[in-house]
């Protein structure tokens, strides 16, 4: 390389060169010096017109035309090959500089020396850009036609009826295109769950009627996402149309019992609870229906629960509420026809329930038995009664001596409590009170059907108010606790009670019974006026009455190592501790 010379070295890729240096750079080379005197003059003329124009910048923040300056050095003006240059704040972009010339035109705005220029740069027109500002969709547009969401969440799907197939054929008919059948969320396919046992839904749950997933658990649909409503929606709603269709009934026997004439209670207050028990069980069946069309998967699970299966019973025994508590003004005697309708359902209901209890297996009443289970005993009551009081009297007999003995046997499986059995939860001890409301119906189920209050409708009496006392003075039972549905269980004992005791005082007529049949009307009265008015407000203003149905979520096998560990759910599920019932 010694015979390279310096001049053949590679050149630097950078060098400093003057603008004046290179031909044509941001400048405008003049000619002669006559000329270039003219086009510094017309160029000046034009600064100076321009001059009161935009005072502003444009709309795309650069600066107006008429900030061009042009020095010019007197020093300069004799020579005649003599170039200066025009700097100008040019905007971010070619298309930004295209629309100024637009706007502008080609030879209003620019100084005589770049009005060529100008022209031929107006006619290289610039390719149009896509805006790429985010546009609102258009009215009428769903997100699944603009794209935006165009997979549909299946993760439902397990729980509809027909694992969804149901909801998209309603969907074709409407002209909602649907997407392919295996494909679902992440490209997974959606399988649907089998049916857990009955030991996964007390190794999984617990809390307030079995509703509350353990932290070790995990569920089979999405926790961090709020559920469609019917979902939400559980069988024990109808809570609610019991303890308002039996004050329906107390206040009827205040207004026609001569006991509590004293009271001059008027008939008024019976149809207007009536006519509101007769608008919730619509409503609440209504709803109930469509999620036995919908979510006919979900119901299935209800139904294997070991306490919201009792809860199948409320509606029918709610309907059998409204035929007792007619008021005279609508209909004098029923048809009894009704009364055979009423007591089919709860009838299959029984043959089923009854007979897991009795063969044993994974349903057996040691095993499953709860608080709850007197729904499924207190039907039989409340039917013959019903029928009684329509003038029949094999069929509520037969129903009597159903429930008779079933509740024996309940009653004494549920005291002695084997030592395999979970304790209760406190959320859950409000239920206890359905102790109550087999034993006093179960008194006017007799003393109708016989035609008087015997000592037979005494001792089932008796029993009932033993025990509510028993209750009563528990009042640890009764602090701390959480608004929930399973409050209305106080509702509906208490008012069977109360028209037990009614009833009652009308064999025994004296200041004591009439004491008690005030007093615990009262109670039973005011008790359902403050749950009817938290329900309402937490249905419709905390809007927390009904949050994610865990209680049928659960899978069907418990957690293994391969699964991930539940995320921890709440602070006081972790921390709540196991408190004993004081008997």
């Amino acid at each position: 390389m010694e015979g390279v010379s310096r001049e053949e070295a590679l050149p630097c890729l950078l060098k400093c060169v003057a603008s004046k240096e290179v031909a044509g750079f941001d400048s405008i080379e003049c000619g002669t010096g006559v000329s270039s005197q003219a086009q510094l003059a017309a160029a000046t003329n034009w600064q100076g017109e321009t001059a009161g124009g935009k005072e502003h910048g444009d709309a795309y923040g650069h600066l107006p035309a008429d900030a061009i300056s042009i020095p010019v050095n007197s020093a300069l003006q004799h020579d005649t090959n003599l170039s200066y240059s025009i700097p100008k704040s040019l905007p971010a972009s070619p298309y930004g500089f295209h629309v100024l010339q637009i706007e502008s035109g080609p030879n209003e705005m620019a100084p005589p020396v770049l009005q060529s220029a100008n022209s031929a740069a107006v006619e290289l027109e610039q390719p149009k850009q896509a805006k790429l500002r985010s546009q609102p969709i258009p009215l009428g547009k769903s997100r699944r036609d603009s794209g935006i969401d165009n997979q549909r969440d299946k993760r439902f799907d397990p729980f509809k009826t027909w694992s969804g197939r149901f909801e998209r054929q309603l969907s074709s008919l409407r002209g909602i295109p649907q997407e392919h059948d295996g494909e679902a969320n992440d490209g997974c396919i959606v399988e649907v769950e089998p049916l857990p046992a009955v030991d996964r839904y007390f190794d999984a749950l617990e809390g307030p009627e079995l509703d509350t997933l353990r932290v070790s658990e995990v569920s089979v649909l999405p926790e961090d996402k709020k559920w469609p409503f019917l979902l939400r929606f559980p069988i024990s709603a109808f809570g609610m149309c019991l303890g308002v269709g039996s004050q329906a009934i107390l206040w009827k026997t205040l207004a026609t019992s001569p006991s509590v004439g004293f009271l001059h209670v008027s008939l008024t207050v019976n149809l207007v609870l009536w006519c509101m028990s007769l608008v919730l069980v619509s409503t609440v069946s209504l709803i109930y229906a469509c999620k036995i069309i919908f979510y006919f998967e979900a119901v299935r699970r209800e139904y294997d629960h070991p306490v919201r299966g009792n809860f199948f019973f409320a509606p029918w025994i709610a309907c059998l509420f409204l035929v007792q508590g007619v008021p005279p003004s609508v209909a004098e005697k029923p048809p009894t026809a009704l009364w055979y309708a009423l007591m089919a359902p709860i009838f299959c209901l029984e043959v089923k329930v009854y007979g897991q209890w009795m063969s044993g297996g994974q349903r057996r009443l040691s095993k499953v038995a709860n608080p709850s289970n007197h729904l499924s005993i207190v039907g039989n009551f409340v039917g013959a009664l019903a029928g009684a009081s329509m003038g029949l009297r094999e069929g509520p007999i037969f129903f009597f001596a159903v429930g008779l003995a079933h509740y024996t046997v309940l009653f004494v499986t549920l005291y002695q409590r084997l030592p395999t059995n979970v304790t209760l939860p406190k959320e859950l001890h409000p239920v206890f009170f359905l102790f109550v409301a087999a034993p006093s119906v179960a008194s006017m189920a007799w003393a109708t059907i016989n035609g008087y209050f015997d000592y037979g409708s005494r001792i089932a009496y008796f029993v009932a108010l033993f025990l509510y006392f028993s209750l009563a003075v528990r009042i640890n039972l009764f602090r701390g606790l959480r608004f929930s549905l399973a409050w209305w269980a106080y509702t509906f004992p208490t008012t069977g009670f109360s028209i037990a005791t009614i009833r009652y005082s009308k064999e025994v007529t004296n200041a004591f019974t009439q004491a008690l049949s005030v007093g615990f009307s009262a109670i039973s009265t005011f008790t359902v006026t403050a749950l009817l008015v938290s329900t309402i407000v937490h249905a419709f203003v905390l809007r927390d009455l009904f949050p994610n149905d865990i209680s049928i979520a659960i899978t069907r096998k418990g957690p293994t190592s391969s699964k991930p560990v539940a995320p921890l759910r709440s602070i006081n599920s972790t921390m709540k501790g196991r408190e004993t019932l004081e008997i």
